[in-house]
């Protein structure tokens, strides 16, 4: 196997070049159907997938799995909101790291509170502070990347050189996965804590009445 290491880096950090969130302006400005809120997922995101030719974006069974499980709330007379799409573009994200149950917990406040609701600060306002960070991360993203890969190519020095470039490429996916794996549980840690502290007001209220 051999592998240019340089050009894989740069290939690596090229991709993140490419993703990019839907900007405010892209939003549609009516309600849509739901074959046009699949449509247009698929032509705002698509150049971010592994397999661009094969991989789904969003399907009708993905959006009617979300609604069941309370993760998006009914479109009126079939249609969709502006609101629902950017709640579709949070569990895009969210769900190659978050499981549904998870995702739900950290939704149903989010909707009970901004989810067509009259206020000032809505659902809308929510989304667009949050993507508003994506290309300050992007930098300190590629930053940790390109540090991640030079770690792992100090690894495996004694090692036959017919076998160190696979060994080297092994340290630096277990490098990316053990970051993932720290933030996953990072996540579920405030998941978990949202949820004691849900309870813990519940059952206060009740002791109150």
């Amino acid at each position: 196997m051999t592998i240019d290491t340089q050009d894989l880096l740069n290939s690596i950090i090229e991709s993140l070049n490419r993703i990019h969130h839907i900007k405010p302006e892209e939003l549609p400005n009516i309600d849509l159907y739901m074959d046009q809120v699949t449509t247009f997922m698929e032509q705002r995101l698509r150049s971010a997938t592994r397999n661009p030719k094969e991989d789904k974006i969003l399907t009708k069974t993905m959006i009617n799995n979300y609604a069941k499980n309370d993760l998006l709330p009914s479109p009126n007379k079939k249609k969709y909101s502006t609101e629902h799409i950017l709640l579709l573009i949070f569990i895009y994200y969210m769900k190659g790291v978050m499981s549904i149950s998870d995702i739900q917990a950290l939704f149903t406040p989010l909707n009970e509170k901004y989810f067509g609701t009259d206020k000032e600060f809505n659902l809308q306002d929510i989304y667009n502070e949050v993507f508003s960070m994506e290309y300050d991360q992007i930098d300190s993203l590629k930053k940790d990347i390109i540090k991640k890969y030079r770690t792992s190519e100090k690894t495996f020095a004694e090692v036959p050189e017919d076998e160190r470039e696979f060994l080297q490429l092994f340290s630096f996916i277990c490098l990316l996965c053990y970051d993932v794996y720290v933030k996953k549980l990072l996540i579920e840690k405030i998941i978990d804590g949202m949820a004691e502290e849900k309870q813990e007001k519940d059952t206060k209220e009740k002791e109150k009445k």
